[in-house]
């Protein structure tokens, strides 16, 4: 049953002055605010302030911010002996930044169990390549043979990452990219990386189930830190079994 405060939350419309309402009073179900647009710098106040774009074709602009939240913590990843002798065999190389468009293309259309439609529709497509090309969101690629065969992409500001979709067109690239942008992330004193909404694929990994009040302090935090703002060409990853 919902609380008093939920039963009593009226969804806003969002208005042009890229203001949001406080996430902290949204329902625990974390739908916030609708409409307005995908511009850089609604998005970038949108993330600021813990929230999220979500939403489906024909549907307005939906903004999420989910009580409680999943977070990553760089050092907490965690490696089964399985995926161990998976990051040892070397069979996958992986970068950052080199093929962002081709990476959000494959997150929209891989097919997922479950799943009929994708919610990264052209307009949060588009969206996000301007993210990038502002140097704000970046891709994670994972390469097998010279075959684009996984990864993912997401948004930094400070020292906090923003999930946003993964893919894997062969077993354990999804992983792959997240372990190599843990890793390096962690080497350069990153907070969290954000995965949003619970999945018990990404609690095997190491994500732990926070409370919203928990990760919107974090994000403070994190935010007065300085910026890898533009492109992560030079990033570089290999996995070292120490």
């Amino acid at each position: 049953m919902a609380s008093m405060a939920e039963q009593d939350y009226i969804i806003p419309p969002v208005r042009d002055s890229y203001v949001f309402p406080d996430p902290r009073s949204a329902p625990d179900e974390g739908l916030l605010a609708y409409g307005g647009d995908l511009s850089v710098d609604r998005l970038l106040a949108a993330y600021q302030k813990g929230i999220f774009p979500w939403y489906s074709k024909n549907d307005p602009i939906l903004w999420w911010s989910p009580n409680p939240r999943l977070v990553l913590y760089p050092k907490h990843f965690k490696v089964k002996k399985s995926f161990r002798r998976v990051l040892k065999s070397g069979r996958f190389t992986v970068t950052f930044d080199r093929n962002f468009a081709d990476v959000i293309h494959l997150c929209a259309t891989t097919p997922r169990e479950g799943q009929k439609d994708t919610w990264i529709v052209p307009q949060m497509r588009l969206a996000y390549l301007n993210l990038y090309r502002h140097g704000f969101a970046h891709s994670v690629e994972v390469y097998k043979k010279g075959r684009l065969v996984g990864g993912l992409y997401g948004v930094a500001m400070g020292k906090g990452f923003f999930g946003e979709s993964m893919f894997s067109l062969v077993s354990d690239a999804s992983k792959v990219a997240l372990k190599a942008l843990s890793d390096v992330l962690g080497s350069k004193g990153y907070d969290f990386i954000d995965c949003q909404m619970k999945t018990d694929h990404l609690v095997s990994l190491g994500a732990q189930v926070i409370s919203r009040d928990r990760f919107l302090n974090e994000l403070e935090s994190a935010l007065q830190k300085p910026s890898d703002l533009g492109y992560w060409h030079h990033f570089f990853w290999e996995y070292n079994n120490g």
